[in-house]
C-alpha cells in the first residue's frame, strides 16, 4: 500500500554522512517537530536525478525555507558513500541532507518501491516529493514515470505551502 496524504511517516532508519563518518538517522530525527520536504530519486547520478531534480531543489532551497521547511532532504536507494559523493558533485553546500536507504527499506515501508531489474538497477525507489509536518504527510506528488521529473519538482512542492 502506497503512502498517502494524512498518514504518519513509518520507523525507518537511513544512513547519512556525519563529522564522524557514516551515521544512521531515523525517520524520527528528520521529521519530529519540523517541516520537511522530502524527495526521491530511483537513483544517484542518474540522468534525470543529477541534472534536473536535485538542481530544482538547490535552486529553490531558500525559497523552501522562507515558506516554513526545516529541512530539504533527497533519499535514494544508493549506500552512504555513493550519497556522500553526489552531495559534493551537486553543489547542494548543505542545503540538502542526502539520504542513504541502501537496502530500499524506506522505500518497501511507504509502498514507492520500484523494481528496475530489468534495466539493471534493481530495487529501486519511485520518483516522488512529498511535505512531511511533524511527521505526516501533509502533500504527496509522486511521477508517473522514473524518468520524469515534474510533478516532484521543488517548484510543484512550494505550491503546497
Amino acid at each position: 500500500m502506497t503512502i498517502a496524504v494524512g498518514d504518519k511517516i513509518p520507523e525507518a532508519t537511513f544512513f547519512i554522512t556525519t563529522q564522524d563518518g557514516p551515521g544512521p538517522l531515523t525517520t524520527s530525527e528528520l521529521c519530529d517537530g519540523k517541516t520537511v520536504a522530502l524527495f526521491a530519486v530511483p537513483g544517484a547520478f542518474t540522468p534525470t536525478c543529477h541534472a534536473k531534480h536535485v538542481p530544482g531543489f538547490v535552486a529553490h532551497a531558500d525559497d523552501l525555507k522562507a515558506k516554513g521547511v526545516d529541512t530539504i532532504a533527497c533519499v535514494s536507494v544508493n549506500d552512504v558513500f555513493v550519497m556522500e559523493q553526489w552531495a559534493k558533485a551537486s553543489d547542494a553546500n548543505g542545503a540538502i541532507v542526502f539520504l542513504a536507504d541502501g537496502s530500499a527499506d524506506f522505500a518497501r515501508a511507504i509502498g514507492m518501491d520500484l523494481d528496475l531489474s530489468a534495466h539493471g538497477l534493481g530495487i529501486r525507489s519511485n520518483r516522488y516529493a512529498m511535505l512531511i509536518k511533524d511527521g505526516t504527510v501533509a502533500a504527496l506528488n509522486i511521477e508517473d514515470a522514473p524518468s520524469s521529473a515534474d510533478k516532484s519538482s521543488a517548484a510543484e512542492l512550494l505550491k503546497a505551502l
